[in-house]
C-alpha cells in the first residue's frame, strides 16, 4: 500500500557559514534518513535548501552532496521529491530534474490527499520593497546569468557564498509581522478571489466562476515559525529555518497537518 505522508521543509541553508555548517548538514541528512519511506508519498523542498547554488552545465556546488544522495535514495524508494527554488538556490537549471526531482515555481496550487494546498518559497508574494524586486529581476535575467557563467567556478562560488553570508549578518533575526505582512494579505485575498481560467492545475475545478478554497498555505523564507488561521479560511504556515538547530518541518498525514 503506497504511503500517504507528505513532508514539507525549507531554509536549511546548506553551506551557510553560520553556526556549524557541517553539523547542520549532518542534522538534515539524519532527518532525511529517518523519514519512513514505506509511509511517505512525497517530500516538498520549499526553497533555500542551499544557501548558495549556481549550476554550470558541467559543474554543481559540492555543498550538500550527501543530501543529494539521500534525495536519490528516497526517490529510488518511491518517494516523490519536489523542489521549489528559493531566493538563495534560484540558479538551478537541469541538474535536479536530471536526478528525477520535480521543480515547480511559486505559487503552486496542488491537491494533496483531498486537500487544497498553495505552496512556494514565499518571498515577494503580495509585494516586496523595490530593491528586493529589482534584485529578483537581476537574478532571473538570462543575459546576466550567462555573464556570470563565464566566471571560473572557484571565484563564482566564493563570491556567491561571501555575499550570502554578508547578507545574513545584515538581515538576520527577522520576525513575521502577522497581519502586516504582505504574504498574509496575499493568502487572505487568494481565498477570496475567483480563480482565473487556466491558472488552476491538477484535478481541481477550473471554471472561471469557481473559487478554490485553500486549506493550507505553506511557505518558508521568513526564518520564523508561523501557524495562523486566516479569516477567509485556510491555515497559513511558515516553516522555521534550520540554522539555529533543531528539525523544522510540516507533515500532512492525509487528514491533518502537523508543524514541528
Amino acid at each position: 500500500m503506497p504511503g500517504t505522508r507528505i513532508y514539507f521543509v525549507a531554509d536549511v541553508h546548506l553551506g551557510l557559514k553560520a553556526g556549524d555548517p557541517a553539523e547542520r548538514e549532518r542534522r538534515f541528512v539524519s532527518w532525511l534518513k529517518g523519514l519512513p519511506v514505506e509511509e511517505t508519498a512525497a517530500l516538498y523542498l520549499l526553497g533555500d535548501i542551499w544557501d548558495f547554488w549556481y549550476e554550470y552545465r558541467d559543474v554543481v556546488p559540492r555543498e550538500g552532496a550527501r543530501v543529494v544522495a539521500e534525495l536519490i535514495r528516497l526517490m529510488d524508494a518511491g518517494v516523490d521529491v519536489v523542489f521549489f527554488p528559493g531566493n538563495h538556490d534560484i540558479w538551478c537549471y537541469s541538474f535536479f530534474e536530471s536526478l528525477g526531482i520535480r521543480k515547480l515555481e511559486q505559487p503552486q496550487y496542488l491537491q494533496l490527499g483531498g486537500k487544497n494546498f498553495l505552496l512556494g518559497h514565499g518571498d515577494a508574494l503580495g509585494g516586496a520593497p523595490f530593491g528586493y524586486k529589482l534584485m529578483l529581476k537581476i537574478f532571473h535575467c538570462r543575459f546576466l546569468q550567462r555573464c556570470f557563467s563565464t566566471l571560473h567556478p572557484w571565484f563564482a562560488f566564493r563570491f556567491g557564498t561571501d555575499w550570502s553570508n554578508s547578507n545574513r549578518r545584515k538581515h538576520g533575526g527577522y520576525k513575521f509581522k502577522g497581519e502586516d505582512e504582505p504574504l498574509y494579505h496575499f493568502c487572505l485575498e487568494y481565498n477570496r478571489r475567483t480563480a482565473p481560467a487556466g491558472y488552476i492545475r491538477g484535478s481541481a475545478p477550473n471554471r472561471q466562476d469557481e473559487v478554490i478554497g485553500i486549506d493550507y498555505f505553506i511557505f518558508g523564507h521568513f526564518h520564523d515559525s508561523v501557524d495562523l488561521t486566516l479569516p477567509s479560511g485556510g491555515r497559513l504556515v511558515v516553516l522555521k529555518d534550520w540554522i539555529a538547530g533543531g528539525e523544522h518541518y510540516a507533515c500532512f498525514d492525509g487528514d491533518q497537518l502537523t508543524v514541528v
